[in-house]
Order: C-alpha cells, then structure tokens, then sequence
C-alpha cells in the first residue's frame, strides 16, 4: 500500500451537487406546481415505501442554514439544478417567487465565497 499523499491540482475546487426535487421539498410552496417526480412518486410500488420529495431536506426552507453548513465545511462550490417546477410551473409563465428563491440562494452562496454552479 502506497503512503504517498494525494494531490490535487492548483485551483481544484471541493464541493457539494444536489438535486432540486430530491432536496428542497416545499412541494406546493410559492407557487410550485407537480412535476413528473411528484407524479411518479404517486404511482403505487414505483418508490421503496410510498417516500416522495413533498418534504426531503426542506432546503426550500433551510438554505441559509445549508449554505452556512456548506460554508462551515469549506465547500467552495455548490451544483445544484433548478425546478421547472417552480420557475415555470404551467410551462409557460415564469414564478416570480420560485425565480426569487434561486437569485436568494445565489447570492447567499456568492456571500458564503461559495461559487454556486
């Protein structure tokens, strides 16, 4: 077994990824809609004990707290998707209020000198 330590490049940046409907619950908050995880999720045996994302991490809720955590664990990078969901949840029309959850979470990110992704 080798005992040479292991490097990483110049600029390599450690982070965290998420995924929206796995993470931020808040299923019919500010405007979100049902997406086709919400759907599936329904569907009798499709998920190992009827589990779904109505709640998850709640990180709709929580994301102050999570990015102070990120921040705490000097994470310099955060991935995350956003939620048609929630952006634009006829397909059509932009939420405002979903729209402003994502700009919140960018600059506390930006704030935390985490650069979100």
């Amino acid at each position: 077994m080798s005992t040479t330590p292991i490097t990483f490049p110049e600029g390599f940046l450690w982070g965290a990824a998420t995924a929206a409907y796995q993470i931020e619950g808040a299923a019919h908050t500010g405007g979100r809609k049902d997406s086709i995880w919400d759907t599936f999720a329904r569907v009798p045996g499709a998920v190992a004990d009827s589990h779904n994302g109505d709640v998850a991490c709640d990180h709709y809720h929580r994301s102050g707290q999570d990015v102070e955590l990120m921040k705490s664990l000097n994470l310099k990078a955060y991935r995350f998707s956003t939620s048609w969901a929630r952006c634009m949840p006829d397909g059509r029309t932009p939420n405002p209020e979903g729209i402003a959850f994502y700009s919140r979470l960018v600059d506390e990110l930006l704030d935390a000198g985490i650069t979100p992704g």
